[in-house]
């Protein structure tokens, strides 16, 4: 069984996924938000796996009214991408699997990125 900082390995920064973590700001109503984050995951870990462990990082030492809970995870797979390495030797970026964890309605993550 993996650790759960074994499984979410970090945050993945980027101004698209800073844009969906902040939610539609069409919506006024701060608890009516939906907010994504994008994090970089273990590639043999699952859906499921990476849902309990996002809540068990976010929900350490919080208050049972103060947890966060997700509602989806959507997984993607990028493959390594080719290198060159010195003058004529080709390898390649390795692999890496992103995870967008969607959150409840009006819940958010205060230390997603530090």
């Amino acid at each position: 069984m993996k650790s759960a900082y074994e499984i979410i390995i970090r945050p993945h920064i980027t101004e698209k996924s800073m844009n969906a973590s902040y939610g539609d700001q069409r919506i006024l109503d701060e608890s009516q938000l939906v907010r994504k984050y994008t994090f970089i995951v273990a590639p043999d870990a699952n859906k499921i796996e990476i849902r309990r462990a996002v809540e068990e990082i976010y929900n350490a030492g919080r208050k049972p009214d103060e947890r966060i809970t997700v509602t989806s995870v959507r997984t993607i797979r990028l493959p390594g991408k080719k290198r060159r390495v010195g003058m004529r030797s080709v390898g390649y970026r390795p692999d890496r699997k992103k995870a967008i964890v969607t959150l409840a309605k009006g819940q958010m993550l205060e230390d997603y990125g530090v």
